[in-house]
């Protein structure tokens, strides 16, 4: 019996020694939607490679803000993670054709289909920039919530409003909003509005809840700025040491649990919304003008983008698939 259970241990121990583990780093805090698809997407790859693939995840912020996350994986102390838009523009730039603002905020199943669409042209730009995509996640749309009501476009101008760190998009939408951007690193931004150093910030419904800033916040604008999504990235110097005969099994598991994410997008954002309302959240109605103003908006931060965020090509193309 000894015997036996020695051999057992050695051969997990032999099991683990030659496991690939991928290390991956991740905003979302343990418990929200993404972390709870996550540990499944972990239990899954570990059974369908009989351990020789182990995904290791790192939630909240443990591994420092999206940029920080995007560092290490460069020097090789994490090998992936979970970004939004901003930080995956720091990998490819025309993936923020899909976020310019004002462009779906109508039509979300528009968005959504949009993507798919798109999705070939940025994995093909992924690639070419050293990384393998395991999954877009649809976050939902975004919204402005704020400490004082703005009732229109023109109301908003001169408020303080979060500017991540490095957000190219954002920062020119700022700018042509009126607005006052106070860059920050997201971890900074809830105890910046219970100061007062921000009076304003921006986020899909969901995310607004995880991170509890609509605790500091009175206002929401019920008109939505931009599609939002995010992307399971992994370097690929780490994606060749999966043995091959197993990448083609861990995408399927990846795809087909973001497939289960976003599926449930719409819902949950609702839900989120519904319940900044119960709790006495004022939802601010834009006018048609501002939607009118919206466009010009749109049409202005393209422009500004081109050549600096966003290519010639993303743009062209992205014109033909909406």
């Amino acid at each position: 019996m000894k015997k036996k259970l020695s051999f057992i241990l050695f051969w997990f121990l032999l099991n683990s020694a030659f496991a690939t583990e991928i290390k991956v780093g991740i905003l979302a805090p343990d418990g929200t939607t993404w972390a709870k698809y996550l540990k499944k997407i972990i239990k899954d790859v570990d059974k369908a490679t009989n351990g020789e693939v182990k995904i290791k995840v790192y939630y909240g912020g443990a591994q420092g803000d999206e940029s920080d996350v995007l560092r290490k994986i460069r020097v090789g102390q994490l090998h992936g993670g979970i970004f939004t838009g901003k930080t995956l523009s720091e990998i490819y730039g025309d993936v923020r054709i899909m976020e310019v603002p004002f462009t779906f905020y109508d039509d979300y199943n528009k968005a959504s289909q949009t993507l798919k669409k798109m999705t070939d042209y940025f994995n093909s730009g992924f690639e070419k920039n050293g990384f393998v995509n395991l999954g877009f996640y649809e976050l939902g749309q975004v919204y402005f919530i704020s400490k004082k009501k703005a009732s229109s476009i023109d109301g908003m101008k001169g408020m303080k409003i979060w500017l991540w760190e490095g957000d190219k998009l954002v920062s020119t939408l700022i700018s042509n909003l009126g607005l006052v951007g106070v860059p920050l690193a997201m971890t900074d931004v809830l105890t910046s509005l219970q100061t007062g150093i921000l009076e304003a910030t921006y986020a899909p419904p969901m995310a607004i809840l995880a991170v509890q800033w609509n605790t500091k916040v009175n206002y929401l604008i019920n008109f939505p700025i931009a599609f939002s999504m995010g992307a399971f990235l992994v370097d690929n110097k780490a994606w060749l040491k999966v043995p091959e005969k197993y990448r083609a099994k861990v995408k399927e598991i990846c795809f087909k649990y973001s497939d289960e994410v976003n599926k449930k997008t719409v819902e949950e954002s609702q839900e989120a919304l519904d319940a900044m309302k119960s709790t006495g959240m004022e939802f601010v109605e834009f006018s048609k003008e501002d939607i009118k103003k919206s466009n010009l908006i749109r049409a202005q931060v393209i422009k500004d983008l081109e050549g600096k965020v966003l290519s010639k090509k993303v743009i062209e193309i992205f014109s033909k698939k909406i």
